[in-house]
């Protein structure tokens, strides 16, 4: 296939020789299983050479592209002794990120092994009069942000209890915005007031300015 855009296919697999794979090819039956567990993750498969090089693929490989922060995974077969269809799901889960991806036990290992530190946090609870309005609303800021921020979407859980209460935060309490930035371990809180595109657009642009600053006892404070 010579006509191939890997940025529009989430999951893709690349294999060596101009024939389709049959399922006796190593590492080719497996993702297939594993795709029908992860279905709203498209999938392709691919055996053009210059597609390979352009991604730097030299051999037989699963490879995940998320638009998110421009982030790829290679599974590498020649490298693997063993291909399981449930691991691969949960490889394929956990490096899933989304424009806004929701916070839980497996997203978390995606979210905080990107090389994107600072994460722009929803806090809202699902079922809300305003929450498809929010998360659309946020998914639709998140692509000006790539490579500068994970947009994140945190339900109002007793899961994410410690989530919210690191933030100050419990489920009476939201909607309401945030930032977490990895690097300096530091938090903020968007003032109350309503969640617009533009205010959560200027929340952002202040942490990559330099204008978000800590006061008192890391209480967090955006001017």
């Amino acid at each position: 296939m010579s006509e191939f855009n890997f940025m529009e296919k989430p999951f893709a697999q690349t294999y060596d020789g101009a024939d389709t794979p049959s399922e006796e090819t190593f590492g080719y039956k497996e993702p297939v299983e594993a795709a029908k567990t992860v279905k709203h993750i498209r999938v392709a498969l691919c055996s053009d050479k210059e597609a390979w090089a352009k991604l730097s693929i030299v051999s037989d490989t699963i490879a995940i592209f998320r638009k998110a922060d421009n982030h790829q995974d290679n599974l590498q077969l020649s490298e693997t002794k063993k291909v399981e269809a449930d691991g691969l799901a949960r490889f394929i889960t956990m490096n899933e990120l989304r424009y806004i991806t929701e916070y839980n036990q497996v997203t978390a290992v995606g979210l905080f092994q990107s090389e994107v530190k600072a994460h722009l946090l929803l806090f809202i609870n699902r079922g809300s009069g305003d929450y498809k309005e929010l998360k659309d609303g946020l998914g639709a800021l998140a692509p000006e942000f790539v490579g500068e921020f994970l947009f994140v979407l945190v339900h109002g859980v007793k899961s994410n209890e410690k989530s919210l209460g690191y933030f100050g935060l419990t489920s009476r309490d939201l909607p309401r915005v945030g930032i977490y930035d990895r690097d300096s371990d530091m938090k903020w809180l968007m003032p109350e007031g309503e969640i617009s595109t533009e205010r959560v657009r200027e929340f952002c642009q202040s942490l990559i300015l330099g204008n978000l600053k800590v006061r008192g006892q890391n209480k967090p404070e955006f001017k």
